[in-house]
């Protein structure tokens, strides 16, 4: 009777980089209902600036206080060392996005209005500059969704931050200013593709709780290293869960909706979605496959070798057919994306490579991240009357009328590549070593394979090298028409997201071990299982 039931603690200090988001998403949804509109913008831009910048400070603040090795909110969310680096790569990249959000003219003055209809023409005529201010709390939402989508301990946990980071976005991609209708149908695709995957997500996770009898991920590998590892239901929830997993990074053959929906995209959205939805997924990917089914490994990893080499061709090979510049980098994704599966497919090669690999992986998230923002945002600055210059055909000569922008934008190219002196070769060149190694433990059953992949990788670079190439080319070698596209003077956001991934792109390129010791220290502490 004299019994006191304690209420479970949340431990607020841990969660903190995440309370701070959704509380500011929040406080904007508030801007949006009661604050008047020509108010809104300059409440919504200090407010997002600053809520990001005080969550990468609490997340500084917790790696200098320590690292937790248990799971908080009732074992939900594992804030460990993997997830705190994850979580700063993403809220730098949350961080330069937003001031190219900021730029005027990429999102329509009113989203309800038909295309092409007196009700847009109204709408644009009373637009002040401000647009559609409510992309600043779906920005903080999606972004609140990115964090805690690779810090879940729990699949559940992981479908609702899944949902948290994807509705957002199915709403920015259609409220692009200019092309609404090639907008709105990226939307709708990303919507409906999304809609599927979330599903075959939800039924997975149905099929292994009905083998596991839990949730959890450290659960679900406790019952697999006591359980029957062929039992049906667990084999059908692991493949829906990975069809659900896949679809977010884009590997093939789930790739189909990253090249429509870039191009329909608003720019900066599309910069988000590249770099931070791509951090967040292959965080999810990792803690999925190395804390809920580690036991596992001998099954899934010929499925992933399969899925990389594929991703790594379908990639290169279809970006040499595109005469669009943002589908040509969406493909470019999607080849990434199977280089960053080999390193996937190296955690589990052989004991004491590990944290090498992963390692790897949180190098390369990070510093193709910073790049492909800085490339979306040159790709902001090359207009047509209407709109951004897309068709390759129009970047013809850019290196004779811009030969400052056409050189960065040909670095940034050159670090997709992965050449010498770039942040790029030392992402590749950390993923495919920390490959080749595993592969070598004895006790590898998959050791032949694994440098088998690594060949695919480096033939799969050699032809990305192509179309990279072809677009330098085109830039300085050839001459610009006379009716060629403007050079939009660019605002001090644009200019500093240029320069900071610039400067980050050639910086690790001279000097990688600033990055590489942050995210060895970072893999050193492995995940909370």
């Amino acid at each position: 009777m004299n019994d006191v039931i304690q209420a479970p603690t949340i431990e607020y200090g841990t969660l903190a980089p995440l309370l701070i988001i959704f509380g500011a998403a929040c406080i904007g949804v508030l801007v949006e209902a009661f604050a008047p509109r020509y108010l809104r913008k300059s409440i919504h831009v200090p407010l997002t600036l600053l809520s990001l910048i005080g969550a990468f400070a609490l997340v500084i603040v917790q790696v200098m206080r320590g690292v937790p090795t248990q799971a908080v909110a009732m074992g939900a969310v594992a804030v460990d060392g993997p997830a705190l680096f994850i979580w700063g790569v993403i809220i730098v990249l949350s961080f330069v996005s937003v001031l190219l959000i900021n730029d005027e003219g990429h999102f329509v003055a009113s989203a309800a209005a038909v295309p092409g209809s007196a009700d847009e023409e109204e709408a644009e005529a009373a637009d002040n500059g401000t647009g559609q201010t409510e992309v600043y709390p779906l920005v903080l939402f999606a972004v609140g969704g990115m964090l805690l989508f690779p810090a879940s301990h729990d699949l559940l946990t992981m479908f609702v931050a899944l949902e948290v980071m994807s509705l957002p976005l199915y709403l920015l991609c259609g409220l692009a200013r200019r092309r609404r209708l090639l907008s709105q149908e990226a939307s709708m695709k990303y919507f409906l593709l999304g809609a599927f995957s979330s599903a075959f997500f939800l039924y997975g996770i149905a099929m292994i709780y009905g083998y596991a009898g839990t949730v959890s991920l450290p659960g679900i590998n406790a019952a697999l290293a006591k359980g029957a590892l062929l039992d049906p239901l667990l084999m059908i929830g692991l493949a829906l869960l990975g069809v659900g997993l896949l679809f977010k990074i884009g590997a093939a053959p789930f790739q189909s909706w990253k090249p429509d929906v870039y191009q329909g995209a608003p720019t900066p959205i599309t910069a988000l979605m590249a770099s931070g939805t791509l951090v967040a997924a292959f965080g999810a990917v990792l803690r999925v496959f190395w804390v809920g089914l580690g036991n596992l490994d001998w099954n899934w990893r010929p499925v992933i070798w399969g899925v990389a080499a594929l991703t790594m061709i379908v990639g290169s090979i279809l970006a040499i057919t595109q005469t669009n510049i943002k589908r040509m980098l969406a493909y470019s994704s999607i080849a990434h994306a199977g280089f960053l599966l080999v390193g996937v497919m190296a955690t589990f090669g052989a004991a004491g490579q590990n944290a090498q690999s992963l390692k790897a992986i949180l190098f390369y998230l990070a510093v193709y991240g910073i790049t492909t923002v800085g490339a979306f945002a040159v790709v902001t600055l090359i207009r047509d009357p209407g709109g951004e210059a897309g068709h390759l055909s129009r970047w013809a000569g850019l290196g004779k009328r811009s030969p400052i922008l056409a050189g960065v934008f040909a670095f940034f190219l050159l670090a997709f590549a992965g050449i010498p002196l770039t942040s790029g070769f030392f992402g590749k060149y950390a993923v495919f070593a920390a490959a080749l190694s595993s592969g070598t433990q004895p006790g590898d059953s998959m050791g032949g394979w694994m440098a088998g992949l690594v060949v695919v990788g480096v033939v799969a670079s050699a032809i990305a090298a192509f179309f990279y190439v072809r677009v330098i080319v085109l830039m300085f070698f050839s001459e610009p028409a006379a009716d060629g596209p403007a050079i939009a003077v660019p605002s001090m956001g644009t200019v500093a997201v240029i320069a900071v991934s610039l400067l980050v792109t050639v910086g690790v390129g001279l000097y990688p071990e600033s990055i590489l010791g942050v995210a060895n220290d970072a893999a050193s502490a492995l995940f909370i299982r």
